[in-house]
């Protein structure tokens, strides 16, 4: 039987496990990547485990988040991640050399590897051919100490591409916004998009790039392409031929789905607030005032990109009404076009260009003002993320948000009257490493800096028997990471210190939260419900971590998103999920809820009988970790798990 890329790869790295939909699998690991953000904790808990290096072929930190340096917390960050990387064997990106996808795409992504990331936007490897995978900080640190990676092996679906994109007003930002309005954000949980069909000829790798980062949307595992001759002539281009190997799915290959799209037929798309599935044409939205314009972010940064916008903005002006931000995605990037002339052309027609690295995406600066329209080529357009909590956000592609810059409002950018030169791919990028540190051979006298605010890692007690708590908070569908562990330039600074940043959790959501689940710890702690999807967005485990330092037992849903289910697992926290749908609708915040034999319920069928002791009644809920997972959760999470077995 033919296998397709995801059986091929995954076979190459097998180490324990079936590749078989569901089974958990455990697999070797090439590549390990942080950034700033994620990386403080990620490097703290790997220096816990007391190992001399690290123990993957290649690790690199980033520094592409916490850029403002307002006070000294980020810049402490900084230096604790480079002296980190030097006493451990890993490679350094210093800050302004870009947003570490885009940087890693460049300099090390490779087709037929697996890199995991400390980011949910890891996938944009997937569009060089590789298997890209966002984690959290403590899967990353138990991979850089030498443990396989374990996953449930996803389903893998294929979505088969026909025909030519109709460019240059259409792009792959367009596909990946088509392929999200019909699938949603829940239609890649637990499946691997691999893209396949004799349109994928049509797409360069950094367009592959593109869809494959904003797969991440769809709640997918990873998204994937083939490695072909386009893969080899972008690697021959960034300096790195010897990277190359051919990779296809195939004759006969299985998939557990085939979706159909004709890139012919896609149309300038665009995704209204508050969310990236929120997806309509930009046609039907014509005439609406733009108030904002943020282009760049790890999805759609690349030359091609800038070079778009600039020929967009050349003999241009932005409208008086608009505020144009534009954040190339990489140093190299950045001199590319600077050589070119292309920043003049920007900064002409009244672009603000910002340096490399995540900025407004982020909610690092360009906040909008009080219930503006910002137009972003970004990922994510959750309520808040902003940093402005009424503003409407929506997402484009790069070519829509610079002509809505120029014309001051919506309009089809086929319809703008605006030429757009066409694109070709160079043959040779610019290569420049001066900003990545490689790893040193003799560690022996690198001392490791940390800051004030550099807190040390906090553990969990090992599970109990009995777990009574309060309900602190019951939500709806869909939230976010973004809602639990706020982002921001206000928020990011406490990423290494977990005492501080748990004073934020759900804070957009509800400002007493933590005060009530600090005040219900010496009573048992407390409990949070919620509807379907709960967790999706980013990888951030503090969004696991915090909630657990304040006392949060287990966390009762109608579904999780992947990342963060595998986050509250790795710090002990019970992800459990209604057996009957319609329980969820009768409890309420408040509520003291009871479970016991939690212990013996785990080992046995993990069905838990759950007593709401105000109400009076009982119902059931399930759990369905594995035996690794239950373990886990037993002793308190992964970090005591990872130390007991190293012994």
């Amino acid at each position: 039987m033919g296998k397709n890329i995801v059986e091929k790869i995954f076979e190459a790295h097998l180490v324990s496990g079936e590749l078989k939909a569901g089974s958990p699998v455990g697999l070797k690991v090439d590549q390990v990547y942080t950034q700033d953000a994620t990386g403080t904790m990620a490097w703290l808990q790997f220096e816990a485990m007391g190992l001399d290096r690290v123990k993957v072929p290649l690790a690199v930190s980033y520094i592409d988040h916490n850029m403002v340096q307002s006070d000294f917390m980020n810049p402490d960050d900084h230096l604790f991640l480079q002296t980190v990387a030097a006493k451990y064997g890993a490679y350094f990106s210093r800050p302004g050399n870009g947003i570490c996808h885009q940087v890693h795409l460049e300099q090390f992504a490779a087709p037929g590897r697996i890199a995991l990331g400390t980011d949910s936007h890891t996938p944009t490897g997937g569009g060089i051919g590789m298997i890209a995978i966002g984690v959290g900080g403590l899967d990353a640190a138990t991979v850089m100490g030498g443990s396989p990676f374990e996953v449930n092996m996803p389903q893998v679906v294929k979505i088969n591409l026909t025909g030519k994109l109709p460019r240059p007003y259409v792009t792959a930002m367009d596909v990946i916004l088509e392929v999200l309005r019909r699938l949603t954000v829940k239609g890649g949980v637990g499946r691997i998009m691999e893209y396949g069909g004799p349109g994928v000829r049509d797409l360069n790798v950094t367009e592959r790039a593109t869809i494959t980062n904003m797969g991440a949307e769809l709640g997918a595992t990873t998204s994937v392409f083939p490695s072909d001759k386009r893969t080899k002539f972008y690697l021959d281009a960034v300096g790195r031929p010897d990277a190359w190997v051919e990779l296809s799915a195939d004759k006969g290959a299985k998939y557990a789905e085939v979706i159909a799209v004709d890139l012919g037929q896609v149309e300038p798309m665009i995704a209204q607030p508050h969310s990236p599935d929120n997806v309509v044409t930009v046609r039907s939205l014509g005439g609406t005032k733009v108030n904002q314009v943020c282009i760049g972010s790890c999805t759609n940064s690349s030359y091609q990109a800038m070079k778009a916008v600039a020929s967009v903005l050349k003999g241009n002006t932005v409208s008086e009404g608009v505020n144009l931000l534009v954040n190339p995605g990489s140093k190299q990037v950045y001199e590319m076009i600077s050589r070119e002339g292309l920043t003049a052309d920007m900064i002409a027609a009244g672009a603000r260009l910002l340096e490399s690295s995540c900025g407004p995406c982020i909610g690092m600066g360009g906040a909008p003002g009080s219930g503006q329209v910002s137009v972003r080529s970004y990922n994510r357009n959750f309520k808040g993320r902003s940093g402005t909590k009424d503003a409407s956000v929506f997402l484009a592609s790069p070519v829509t948000c610079a002509v809505f810059a120029v014309k001051g409002e919506m309009v089809d950018p086929r319809d703008a009257g605006i030429e757009i030169k066409p694109f070709k791919e160079p043959k040779k990028y610019l290569v420049n490493r001066s900003s990545i540190i490689p790893p040193k051979d003799d560690t022996s006298g690198v001392r490791v800096i940390k800051g004030p605010n550099i807190r040390e890692v906090s553990v969990k007690e090992p599970l109990c028997g009995v777990i009574e708590a309060e309900v602190l908070l019951k939500l709806g569908d869909n939230v976010t990471t973004d809602d639990i562990m706020p982002a921001g330039s206000k928020v990011l600074p406490f990423r290494s210190n977990i005492p501080a940043i748990s004073e934020f959790v759900f804070s957009n959501l509800d400002k007493t939260f933590s005060a009530r689940a600090a005040a219900a710890r010496g009573q048992g702690g407390g409990i949070i419900v919620g509807g379907e999807n709960y967790g999706q967005g980013s990888s951030r485990e503090h969004a696991a971590i915090a909630p657990m330092f304040l006392g949060v037992q287990a966390v009762l849903v109608r579904s999780f998103a992947r990342i963060h289910r595998s986050n509250l697992i790795n710090f002990g926290i019970l992800p459990l999920q209604f057996e009957k749908a319609e329980d969820y609708g009768k409890i309420e915040s408040g509520d003291r809820l009871r479970l016991k034999d939690i212990i013996s319920s785990m080992e046995g069928s993990q069905r838990y009988q759950v007593e709401n002791m105000t109400k009076g009644y009982t119902f059931g809920v399930v759990s369905t970790l594995n035996e690794r997972e239950r373990e886990v959760v037993r002793k308190g999470g992964l970090l005591p798990y990872t130390r007991e077995k190293a012994g």
